[in-house]
């Protein structure tokens, strides 16, 4: 008999947590109203011009959504993951993966990170004026020579009197060109308070704000994601007092790792409903479009299709929703100190199937549209090919398909 055990691990508690209540369906209600007001009908425009307003932070503050997850300390509504990952996929709904992701990767990168690791004091400095969209956040992690190898990062900070000096470059950072300020990954050395020679243990968090002498940005020009303000960092002998200093020294390493299960959970959520978005979009296209006579739904090549794409996006979504209530349950043991629930090893293999499932999935989707839209799906003019360019990063960002493959290996011991 093997001793690979398959079965999904949750300890001390039926499988089965709980997941949306009642006034989730409300918030739901609510977000799908507001996207369908204030962000979808300007999509097509923002996308045309490659840009969207800033103001988008501050109305989307305005109206409640970007404090779901945090506490009421800090101007949040929350603590509720729940209500965040409602958010989330409603927001999936705007039209635009640009305006999406740079939204999420405020909310649900930078504001994440200084919920987890800030000070009282870093956190009134910079989550509460993020929470009411006053400033934008950034994650730096990437970097030209590591992408998903975080201990790979050549990024630098050393000693500086009471401050430090931070050197290098991180490139794909959502948001990075037009931040307000960015949480940095950064390796010091064991001789700068490092607590060993571990790559892994010399990672260290700073929050760089952009206007700091010797940050230098650009804005790259992608496939996708065009409304998107992804840019290219450089620090150049930047100078930070240590009250920048996110965590303890050497604990970033850490910080990242639990934070990296929400980051792809959130692009989980977003995809599971960027895809039934995109299904139904190519279904009513395909009860439209004639082809010999008769729409093209209406051929059995692609009924099956259809049939495929929705029985794979139902099974994403289970997934999805699975790791969601591993998470919600980890995160609330963690928040009050009590015993984790759920098993460690059984979050990170959920929420890495989740991401691979997912992305993926969306991708095909759109594939699958552009497909069936025939010459009208290679046409800017319809989003069949916004869809697909924008899905498309979707297996690389937050780690690539074959990162997520040899993590869930790793977790049956392989």
């Amino acid at each position: 008999m093997s001793d690979i055990d398959l079965t999904p691990a949750v300890i001390g508690g039926p499988p089965a947590l709980p997941l949306y209540r009642e006034e989730h369906a409300a918030l739901r209600d609510a977000a799908r109203a507001f996207v369908g007001r204030e962000l979808a009908p300007h999509a097509d425009a923002w996308e045309e011009a490659e840009d969207f307003p800033r103001e988008v932070f501050r109305a989307v503050a305005e109206a409640g959504f970007l404090g779901l997850k945090f506490d009421e300390r800090w101007g949040g509504s929350g603590p509720d993951l729940l209500a965040q990952a409602v958010w989330i996929e409603e927001l999936a709904r705007c039209g635009s993966g640009g305006v999406a992701a740079d939204l999420g990767a405020h909310s649900d990168l930078a504001c994440l990170y200084l919920a987890h690791a800030g000070s009282d004091d870093q956190l009134d400095r910079w989550l509460r004026p993020s929470i009411a969209g006053e400033s934008v956040g950034a994650l730096g992690v990437t970097e030209p020579g590591a992408g998903s190898d975080v201990a790979g990062i050549t990024t630098r900070a050393r000693r500086d009197g009471d401050g430090w000096v931070l050197d290098g470059a991180k490139v794909f950072i959502t948001n990075g060109s037009w931040c307000d300020y960015v949480v940095v990954a950064a390796k010091v050395a064991p001789g700068d308070g490092a607590p060993s020679d571990d790559p892994h243990g010399q990672v260290t968090l700073f929050v760089v704000e952009a206007d700091t002498p010797g940050v230098e940005r650009r804005r790259m020009s992608m496939l996708g994601w065009r409304t998107s303000h992804t840019g290219e960092l450089t620090f150049d002998g930047v100078r930070i007092a240590d009250d920048h200093r996110l965590g303890d020294v050497g604990g970033g390493f850490g910080l990242i790792m639990r934070n990296f299960a929400w980051e792809r959970l959130s692009m989980s959520l977003g995809a599971v409903t960027a895809a039934e978005e995109g299904l139904a979009e190519a279904i009513a296209y395909a009860r439209e479009r004639e082809v010999f006579g008769r729409p093209v739904a209406s051929f059995q090549v692609w009924r099956h299709r259809f049939a495929d794409l929705a029985t794979r996006i139902a099974t994403g979504r289970a997934l999805t929703e699975h790791a969601l209530r591993l998470h919600v349950a980890t995160e609330a043991a963690l928040r009050v100190g009590e015993p984790v629930p759920v098993d460690t090893g059984e979050l990170v293999r959920a929420t890495s199937m989740a991401k691979l499932v997912t992305q993926r999935l969306a991708f095909d989707v759109a594939d699958e549209s552009v497909q069936v839209h025939g010459g009208a799906g290679y046409m800017m003019e319809y989003r069949a090919q916004r869809r697909w360019r924008d899905t498309r990063l979707g297996p690389i960002g937050g780690g690539t398909d074959e990162i997520m493959r040899e993590i869930i290996a790793r977790t049956y011991g392989l």
